[in-house]
């Protein structure tokens, strides 16, 4: 291979140690190929550290974050020494492998795959004495700043690289190496220069940063929050005066049509009753053959 299949970030593993803490450290993987490539993370004492997740998947030109946890150590090393190391193996799979589907044989070079492997040292730092930094290795951070990471980590094939936590069983499965040689030359140096590098003091710092970015924005969405539930409850209250009054107005309509319907009513009683008591004019036909009745007899009479 003209180039490595994946560049690692930072070249070394950086722990703030405080006894009786646990302290956590983000590896970063970059895919500098344009094949799948699998990845496995070996330790000298697997005890000692827990790793989040010890095998992956990166597509290509693509990248993906594990994390090593120091478990809480109830002495320190002579000197701030370390000697343990841990060993990033890789190698190029098949389009379409899943994490359950990696094994040991994918990272055997006897089976004449090409597995590219990188060492990388552990180097423990004293606690910053800055009081804003100090929080960085408690569990504050160890819970809530690495679960800010797990959106970074990708996906393959709708799969995280985040496995469950690990028990005590899986933690004994992280394999020491055992080709890999106790060089200690230039330890004193790095750890002491490492102590005061700018660039993990940085990283640092802006990992607070991030958390107080987090921190700010869970302050405005929660005032956000509560401004909209209040200005709901508002709309709520309004909402309940439009329906009593729209239920008002409703009542009042029905009343005016019930008065109507008997206005009309009395209307057609009262045309009724006026042309019942309507005057006639002239005499009536009875009266007039009476008179005619009389008026012959009377002739008769007078004229016999």
């Amino acid at each position: 291979m003209d180039t490595e299949l994946l560049q690692i970030e930072p070249p070394h593993l950086t722990f703030v140690f405080e006894l009786k803490k646990q302290s956590s450290c983000l590896v970063h993987l970059a895919n500098n190929a344009s094949h799948y490539v699998a990845f496995k993370v070996k330790t000298t004492s697997p005890k000692k550290y827990c790793v989040r997740p010890t095998i992956g998947i990166i597509k290509p030109h693509a990248s993906c974050d594990f994390t090593v946890t120091m478990q809480p150590q109830r002495s320190a090393p002579p000197d701030f020494q370390c000697k343990d190391k841990f060993l990033i193996q890789s190698t190029i799979v098949p389009v379409g492998t899943t994490p359950d589907q990696i094994s040991s044989q994918f990272f055997s070079k006897e089976s004449g795959n090409y597995v590219e492997e990188k060492k990388l040292r552990v180097v423990l730092i004293s606690p910053p004495s800055s009081p804003v930094l100090l929080p960085v290795n408690s569990d504050l951070y160890h819970h809530d700043s690495l679960a800010g990471y797990k959106d970074r980590i990708p996906t393959v094939d709708g799969l995280e690289n985040l496995p469950p936590s690990l028990t005590v069983a899986e933690e004994k499965s992280l394999e020491p190496t055992q080709d890999m040689e106790e060089d200690t030359t230039g330890e004193d140096m790095i750890s002491k220069h490492v102590e005061n590098d700018p660039r993990t003091q940085s990283k640092i710092e802006v990992e607070i940063g991030m958390k107080q970015g987090e921190d700010d924005l869970r302050l405005n969405l929660a005032k956000d929050y509560e401004e909209l539930k209040s200005r709901l409850s508002i709309m709520e209250s309004k909402l309940r005066e439009a329906d009593e009054t729209i239920a008002k107005l409703t009542e009042e309509k029905r009343a005016n049509t019930r008065e109507k319907n008997l206005l009309k009513l009395e209307l057609e009683m009262l045309k009724r009753k006026r042309n019942m008591k309507r005057p006639q004019v002239g005499f009536p036909l009875l009266f007039v053959c009476v008179v005619a009745l009389v008026s012959v007899t009377v002739g008769y009479y007078v004229h016999p």
